[in-house]
């Protein structure tokens, strides 16, 4: 059947999610509403009428511009429960159990809590509370936490973890706001289980796309081709690390992304990128939805971000 199986989908996401919600989070209709204003910029203005609304319950040490915040991001029906075990293992690196939680939704109340740690790669968890939210809700969810907190917490460069649509996200502010002075820049992403060009049964059907010999894909979504249009506001600076799943079943994909969609984003990085790696994660292992939670994945993912020098004190 060509249609994104949306209900697997849930089961998959939902499946690791806390049994007691937050009973001030909105409806999942109500999630969905506000999903569709935030996926069309006219209609955002509506998102913010009330203004936006931070409590901060945080404990702040000092921060400063020479520091490069690791800021874990989810994707499309994820929550904290996507990053948590990447965030436990990456303070177990680290020897300090302090993270800074930012809980958002779509009218831009923010909540923080946790601590911002004064040392040079603070921890930042991203839970976005509407999380019916799709790929330019997504983007307008960073347009505005991330220069929230590069003002707060004076950061100029940060690295992003990402997992399945928040990668392109990621990908994507960053181009979109390149030129900005205020808004944060990335110094390196690590991206998993990316869909950067189409999900199943949503822009890319399994087997039918292609890349080329020089990696082009033959096929192109709009967000790829925006992506492709604007690669050159992606710095060169920028370190990469494209982590994807194969279940090695007929559709040669992690069951939500095929292989093709989640390295297509070589053909556009990689040419300029100081670093660029792609690693694959083969097996029963590299479903979507597990990959997050896979030590193999985890150990690579802290080795490229420096985390396991600190463990080793280099």
């Amino acid at each position: 059947m060509l249609f994104f199986n949306s209900k697997k989908y849930a089961e998959e996401t939902e499946k690791k999610r806390g049994k007691n919600p937050d009973p001030r989070d909105h409806s999942l209709a109500m999630m969905f509403f506000l999903g569709i204003l935030a996926t069309f910029p006219p209609f955002r203005i509506f998102l913010k009428l009330r203004g936006k609304r931070v409590s901060d319950l945080a404990e702040n040490q000092a921060s400063g511009s020479d520091q490069v915040p690791i800021i874990y991001v989810h994707g499309f029906r994820g929550g904290d429960y996507t990053t948590r075990v990447m965030v436990e293992d990456a303070l177990k690196q680290k020897g300090d159990a302090r993270f800074l939680k930012v809980e958002a939704d779509l009218t831009g109340r923010i909540k923080l809590t946790g601590c911002y740690t004064g040392d040079k790669q603070p921890i930042i968890q991203l839970a976005f509370k509407d999380r019916i939210a799709g790929y330019q809700a997504i983007n307008y969810y960073l347009s505005f936490i991330l220069p929230f907190l590069s003002k707060k917490y004076f950061f100029t460069r940060y690295s992003a973890v990402a997992h399945s649509l928040g990668s392109p996200c990621v990908v994507a502010t960053e181009m979109r706001y390149a030129k900005r002075k205020n808004f944060p820049h990335l110094a390196s992403c690590a991206l998993i289980a990316g869909p950067f060009n189409g999900v199943m049964y949503l822009g890319d059907i399994p087997n039918v796309n292609r890349l080329t010999e020089s990696g082009r894909p033959s096929m192109m979504t709009p967000h790829y081709s925006y992506m492709l249009r604007h690669r050159r506001n992606f710095s060169s600076s920028i370190r990469v690390l494209n982590i994807y799943g194969n279940v090695l079943d007929t559709t040669n994909s992690d069951r939500f992304i095929s292989v093709v969609s989640a390295k297509s984003i070589r053909y556009i990085l990689a040419p300029d990128a100081v670093y660029y790696q792609e690693v694959e994660v083969r097996g029963d292992n590299a479903e979507h939805s597990q990959m997050h939670d896979e030590p193999f994945v985890i150990g690579i993912l802290n080795c490229f971000l420096g985390l396991d020098k600190i463990k080793k004190g280099l």
